[in-house]
């Protein structure tokens, strides 16, 4: 078998973090509120939801203004994101519903498994600090290592050309609406977890990770 046809037989899942794996909206909302607050800027908590999925670099300047310097962008990111991992810190992660059964069970059933997220590389060495979840990913791709970040397709299209998986067999599962996008201008499966948004234009749609029927992936392919 050639470098091509192993590349048509790999299958992958490409898996979002925050909201889709871990539960950490709350510590992400504690962080965002206590910086913009700093700031001196109002920042609702329906204004966060709407952000949810997206850089810092994109909720900044859609926020602040559409000019807002790069060294201006990373300080207040930096301020933001030392607190969220100072709470998983101190505070710890849990796993949502159904997502430990699922890394599992795709794992033992020979899928290759990437996080692709709009998070900088910090917080998922916090998070897999916290977890142990490190262990279950052949590929691992923050937001500063693509030029775009979501609804923008980069970030699934290099976990996939980093774990030599052809676009067309790989699936998405997704919280934020940017993501699901994001997945299907990837040319990307996409699955939607309604953990943060009350509906996502997903290929298939669970309230929880627990509610993906038991043969979904098996099917695919």
């Amino acid at each position: 078998m050639n470098h091509e046809q192993m590349k048509n037989q790999k299958k992958a899942v490409i898996w979002d973090l925050d909201g889709t794996l871990i539960n950490s909206v709350e510590y992400h909302w504690a962080a965002w509120r206590g910086t913009m607050t700093a700031e001196g800027i109002a920042f609702t908590y329906e204004e966060f939801v709407a952000d949810f999925g997206k850089r810092n670099d994109e909720i900044l300047r859609h926020r602040l203004r559409p000019d807002l310097p790069d060294d201006e962008v990373a300080r207040i990111s930096l301020d933001k994101e030392e607190r969220y991992r100072a709470l998983v810190r101190e505070q710890g992660l849990e796993l949502l519903p159904g997502a430990a059964r699922w890394l599992e069970r795709l794992r033992a059933g020979g899928w290759l498994q990437a996080l692709g997220t709009s998070a900088p590389r910090g917080n998922i060495d916090a998070v897999f600090a916290a977890t142990g979840m490190d262990r279950f990913f052949d590929a691992v791709m923050s937001s500063e290592e693509v030029r775009q970040g979501k609804p923008a397709p980069d970030v699934f299209l290099v976990a996939a050309e980093k774990m030599g998986v052809e676009p067309a067999r790989c699936i998405v599962i997704e919280d934020a609406p940017a993501g699901v996008e994001a997945g299907k201008r990837a040319g990307m499966r996409t699955v939607g977890v309604l953990t943060t948004h009350d509906e996502l234009e997903a290929d298939l749609v669970v309230a929880t990770l627990n509610d993906l029927p038991e043969d979904f992936f098996r099917q695919q392919f």
